[in-house]
């Protein structure tokens, strides 16, 4: 065969947008030493852990462009075809011409078309073993915009389910997904939880400081005419303080009547309920107005004073950071421009993968609104908060307390009226008095040293590489890894 200890990473997506898949890269080639070639769409810019990595090797395709809003409908069923059929052949030709001959394929699943009939084709042609990491199902993400009763949903489920089952091994996101596929799929499948990389963790003063001066242009741009913190003490600051910290020669110290600062990640599709958000953000602004006997005469301008002046109130200023690119990204900061709010405010970004983890560490709270296609998946960017040791109030669906722990490290909710509520709970007497909300941090914090990926990945997806390479290895060479002269870090000892 002439290889040595090669792997094959396929995402027909962003790589930069695909966190678990750069994960499972950097683990085949730190704790098993192969030589990585990850084949997926450009866009948003990987881990830097990625690109400076000498044995991961990225080779992106051409994206698919983006389909016009004026495009007569008649002509969408075509190109709901052509597509993937354009996708399926740059596939094999990247995977069976542009690449080493891999001994294993690892594919994200979903896109499930073409994506595991492509990897299934060069897997055979190239005797390689076939391995599928299942994220979700491809099907209920299709069926989200098409219907469950389309004929297409019900090809591409029928596709998805043929191909799965011919993959030599799979691991899975959730033990409710493993049973599903088990029995309703007849494929056996390994839970490899997410976890977060040693990259994720709790942000020191001095980093939140350096974050908040970069992001410091940023912050001040309200989304709407103003806000409570564009327009509350930005004439009086000075160099060396940003709105949530200020610098004393050389301490950092963190503002007694800063906002609390809220973050939400989100990939602005139809599975994430954006508007939960907006009400219980409007309904919070309502409830600390009315607890407080404001009415709508109170005057903004005296308020706004007294917050440059350092005043500080039993329920403080909220500041939500909305991270993330996707479709219903302009349509809802539409909505968040027509808000008249007074104690809270917005900022939209994308932040590039080093300054994302800080932000997560110099948070207050993290807001989850994933629910889930197919009810049997979890969010990833809760076990990113979680690493940072920032505690989380998630939209309540089926399997989510595999994942957050109720009163442990974070709190569900299932509508906005719910989640106005925690809000409330949460922030009372913030900083100092939110005896809740430090519960939580704590709680977090203690729950995620335990947990990293590195550990999950050689406890559960490694066993299964290894099953499936020594298999091909016996099968198609009809010798030994060991004779074949590859024994990444000692691993084929057994």
């Amino acid at each position: 065969m002439g290889r040595r200890g090669r792997a094959c990473v396929v995402v027909l997506g962003d790589l930069g947008r695909s966190p678990r898949m750069q994960y499972q890269a950097l683990s085949l080639a730190r704790q098993m030493s192969l030589e990585v070639d990850v084949v997926a769409y450009g866009g948003s810019k990987p881990h830097a852990a990625i690109l400076e990595h000498p044995s991961i090797h990225i080779h992106t395709m051409t994206q698919w462009p983006t389909i016009p809003r004026g495009l007569p409908k008649v002509l969408k069923p075509v190109l709901l075809l052509l597509k993937p059929l354009i996708q399926f052949f740059m596939l094999l030709w990247f995977l069976c011409v542009k690449i080493a001959s891999p001994d294993v394929f690892l594919v994200q699943n979903p896109p499930s078309v073409p994506t595991l009939v492509a990897v299934k084709w060069a897997s055979s042609l190239r005797r390689s073993a076939f391995i599928v990491d299942w994220h979700n199902f491809g099907y209920t993400l299709l069926s989200l915009s098409l219907g469950r009763r389309s004929h297409f949903v019900s090809i591409y489920r029928w596709i998805e389910k043929y191909y799965g089952k011919m993959a030599n091994g799979c691991l899975c996101v959730t033990q409710a997904m493993q049973h599903e596929l088990a029995q309703n799929w007849g494929i056996k499948a390994t839970v490899l939880y997410d976890q977060p990389p040693e990259f994720f963790h709790p942000t020191s003063l001095e980093e939140k400081h350096e974050l908040f001066c970069r992001l410091n242009k940023i912050l001040h741009q309200p989304l709407g005419v103003q806000d409570c913190v564009s327009n509350a003490g930005m004439e009086g600051q000075k160099a060396d303080e940003t709105i949530f910290t200020s610098l004393a020669g050389i301490d950092v110290f963190l503002k007694p009547n800063r906002p609390a600062l809220v973050v939400s990640s989100t990939s602005w599709t139809p599975d994430e309920d954006f508007g939960i958000l907006l009400e219980a953000a409007l309904m919070y602004d309502r409830r600390v107005a009315a607890i407080l006997n404001e009415d709508d005469s109170t005057n903004d301008e005296a308020f706004l004073k007294e917050i440059s002046d350092g005043k500080q109130y039993l329920y403080p200023r909220l500041l939500f950071i909305i991270t993330g690119k996707g479709p219903d990204k302009e349509r809802y900061e539409e909505k968040i421009r027509r808000l008249r709010l007074k104690r809270v405010a917005f900022r939209t970004m994308w932040l590039s993968a080093e300054d994302y983890p800080l932000l997560l560490g110099s948070a207050d709270l993290g807001v989850c609104l994933h629910t889930s296609s197919s009810g049997l998946d979890l969010p990833m960017k809760v076990v990113d908060m979680f690493g940072c040791g920032l505690p989380v109030c998630a939209v309540s669906y089926s399997c989510i307390e595999e994942l957050v722990k109720v009163e442990k490290n974070g709190l569900l909710f299932s509508s906005s009226s719910e989640l106005a509520d925690q809000l409330l709970m949460l922030f009372k007497g913030f900083p100092d008095d939110s005896d809740v909300l430090k519960k939580l941090r704590n709680g977090t914090l203690e729950m995620g040293l335990s947990a990293r990926w590195a550990t999950e990945w050689e406890e559960h997806a490694k066993p299964l590489i290894t099953e499936c390479l020594v298999f091909f290895y016996i099968a198609y060479a009809r010798e030994t890894p060991q004779q074949k002269g590859f024994e990444p870090a000692g691993y084929f000892s057994i």
